[in-house]
């Protein structure tokens, strides 16, 4: 990978692990998701109408992608709604490059090689760990907050398969990108106005900082993602991107004042390290 890939990549890991921090400030998560979807795709909107439509080869892409990331959005609100981002966001993330590679073993008869299965080693023992010891000193081991976690890992892992061969068809993968962000936000802010009514609208107005900054980091993050699939590796960039969790750690700390429990820090690490192992030979 070269090295301007490298780092941008770890800008969108950066970017990633910040609208996700402001997830948790101030409001409800499925609130907080529909109005960070929504923001998103009205900022994605003219850029996409300017650029234009995808290659065609890509709508199937486009078309699964939206739905796989309806889920992905539901599923995070759900783990956020009953668990810490400090325990969350390192299993959500940590896990979609552990279940990348076994779905290619199986699947693809991909086998990630020596290195690649100590990381699968290493990402178990993080993830384990993050799940009985990484919530608060109240609550050990929450069953939901562990289980709509490893859901978000999942869709992450499809999504991240859908996405990259996607943009990859289109031949252009910013546009591919923008529209994904515009025909989710429409989706998802039909189901948060049936779910939630109008209180979305008064939380708009209010929280309309936080929105506008996290749909910001949220477009940002993903289109450098997906660009950087089209010039690299698919499995190398997604697990690149994991870097997220140390920002994710960082952030729960520091912004959320989430407790500096050790275990968090120690399997956000372990998480890492096993992400980036699962793409040496």
């Amino acid at each position: 990978m070269d090295l301007y890939v490298f780092l941008a990549v770890l800008v969108a890991a950066a970017c990633h692990a910040g609208w996700n921090t402001l997830l948790k400030l101030d409001l409800e998560p499925l609130t907080a998701t529909v109005l960070m979807v929504c923001a998103s795709g009205a900022l994605a909107l003219p850029i996409a109408l300017y650029l234009g439509l995808p290659g065609s080869a890509s709508w199937p892409y486009l078309a699964a992608s939206v739905a796989i990331h309806v889920g992905y959005f539901l599923s995070l609100a759900s783990a956020y709604k009953v668990g810490d981002m400090g325990q969350v966001y390192p299993i959500a993330r940590g896990a979609a490059p552990l279940m990348t590679a076994v779905l290619a073993t199986v699947f693809l008869n991909e086998s990630p090689g020596s290195y690649g299965w100590a990381g699968i080693a290493l990402l178990a023992c993080g993830i384990l760990l993050l799940a009985v010891r990484g919530g608060r000193a109240s609550k050990t081991f929450d069953a939901r907050s562990v289980g709509f976690s490893l859901l978000t890992s999942l869709t992450i892992t499809v999504y991240t398969i859908v996405d990259g061969s996607g943009a990859r068809a289109s031949g252009e993968p910013v546009a591919y990108t923008l529209w994904l962000f515009v025909l989710s936000a429409i989706i998802v802010g039909s189901y948060g106005y049936v779910r939630i009514g109008p209180p979305l609208f008064a939380a708009a107005r209010t929280h309309w900082p936080i929105t506008a900054m996290g749909s910001a980091l949220s477009v940002a993050a993903y289109v450098i993602a997906i660009w950087a699939m089209t010039v690299a590796p698919i499995a190398l960039v997604a697990a690149l991107r994991e870097t997220s969790v140390l920002f994710g750690a960082l952030f729960a700390t520091l912004i959320l004042r989430e407790p500096w429990i050790a275990a968090r820090i120690v399997s956000a690490v372990m998480v890492l390290i096993g992400a980036l192992l699962l793409r040496m030979r």
